[in-house]
């Protein structure tokens, strides 16, 4: 290379260096006006309106403390009371699964003495009858029979007592003989039996002979024969009645038999007399109160108990025959046991459960129970003398727990 383009080349570069240089050590120009920093978007927050009630979008409760919690003005609304529990003196029982039966000694199949035809039916089924009221009409051949048979002996009664009268003159004038005498006498005697006969066959078919009856005497009533209820019906216009087969059935519901099976080890427990509290599904809550009136003097065979019966009044026939029914037979011991009234007791979730009252709130407790005490039942565990139990309003609580349930598995 020629030493001139060297020298050219390295001028060159020294050129560039400086002005290089000469930039680095420019001083920095003034700084412009500073800008405010962005500042980020605030979210703003809704303010809380202090009328919304809480617990509109979540219920009240403190999960964490498996507890209800409410306000004063809640439970006040809910008529949410407690009660402390204490021990009490509750009479043993004999709890027995029964049947509701009618009386027996009070209940009647109506039918004809005599064959007859069915003309009116005048009862229904279910209606309340009176002691004689009829029942149906019916119509009879052997009947009508037996009523021209007293009137004829009444005839022939009549004729003989006038011909005897007229022979008692003669033979007190001595106009007759003894013998005409007493042939008329006997004549007379002979009628007297033969009406009495008549009258008593009219008897036997439930009839009586009134000479002031309008219409054919071949008609007769069937007649309830006390006061009750038609709960069986089979009579039918038209058809023939047998004295086999019943038109009616009458009973008087006014009390029932309730029946049931006592177990041999319970025999030694109760006695007859003793007073009885029977409830039926029908009417949950309520108790129909009844007397042991009768225990069976022999022991089946094959469920190796005996049958038992509690009679009960029943004066507004709220109480049907053939309902299933629990008898708490009492008897003569007592035991101390801690009892809530039967709607303090309810179901969740097919447990259980009462609600005790905490200082957090309402605590829903599982609990076992025994025998029922009238309108109370005992509680057999869960609880504790000396806790509070919610004993009215416990409905409100159940359904505060159910919606909370509901919230958590959402």
């Amino acid at each position: 290379m020629p030493v001139f383009s060297l020298r050219r080349a390295a001028w060159l570069a020294c050129l560039a260096g400086a002005f290089v240089l000469a930039a680095c050590n420019k001083p920095d120009p003034a700084p412009a006006e500073a800008k405010p920093a962005p500042v980020a978007k605030e979210e703003t927050v809704p303010a809380k309106n202090p009328e919304d009630k809480e617990g509109d979008d979540k219920p009240a409760e403190a999960a964490e403390a498996g507890q209800l919690k409410l306000s004063a003005e809640e439970i006040e609304t809910a008529g949410i009371q407690v009660e402390a529990l204490a021990a009490q003196s509750v009479a043993d029982q004999v709890v027995l699964t029964a049947t509701i039966r009618a009386n027996q000694e009070r209940i009647a199949h109506v039918a004809p003495r005599v064959s007859a035809r069915i003309t009116q039916v005048k009862a229904k089924l279910g209606d309340n009858v009176k002691a004689g009221q009829p029942l149906a009409l019916l119509d009879s051949m052997e009947l009508g029979e037996a009523h021209s048979a007293y009137r004829q002996a009444q005839s022939q009664l009549a004729l003989a007592k006038a011909d005897f009268e007229r022979a008692q003159k003669l033979k007190a004038e001595e106009i007759i003989s003894d013998k005409d005498f007493l042939r008329a006498r006997s004549e007379y005697e002979k009628a007297r039996a033969s009406l009495r006969a008549a009258d008593d066959r009219l008897r036997l078919l439930d009839a009586a002979h009134d000479e002031s009856e309008a219409g054919p005497v071949s008609v007769f009533p069937v007649k309830a024969p006390f006061a009750g209820t038609v709960i069986e019906k089979s009579a039918v216009l038209g058809e023939l009645a047998q004295p086999d087969k019943s038109l009616f059935t009458v009973a008087d519901l006014s009390t029932l038999w309730i029946e049931a099976n006592l177990f041999e080890k319970d025999l030694g427990r109760v006695r007859v007399g003793a007073p009885a509290t029977v409830t039926v599904s029908a009417y949950p809550g309520e108790a129909f109160q009844g007397r042991l009136t009768y225990i069976s003097s022999t022991v089946d065979r094959e469920t190796r108990a005996v049958q038992a019966r509690v009679e009960v009044p029943n004066p507004d026939r709220r109480l049907k025959p053939e309902m299933f029914a629990t008898a708490a037979i009492a008897t003569a011991a007592t035991t101390e046991a801690l009892t809530l009234p039967q709607a303090a007791v309810l179901l969740v979730n097919g447990q259980p459960t009462a609600f005790v009252r905490e200082a957090g709130g309402f605590e829903p407790r599982a609990v076992e129970v025994g025998d029922k005490v009238g309108k109370r039942i005992v509680l057999t565990s869960g609880v504790k003398a000396g806790e509070s139990v919610v004993v009215a309003g416990a409905y409100a609580l159940k359904a505060r727990l159910l919606k909370s349930q509901i919230g958590d598995a959402d």
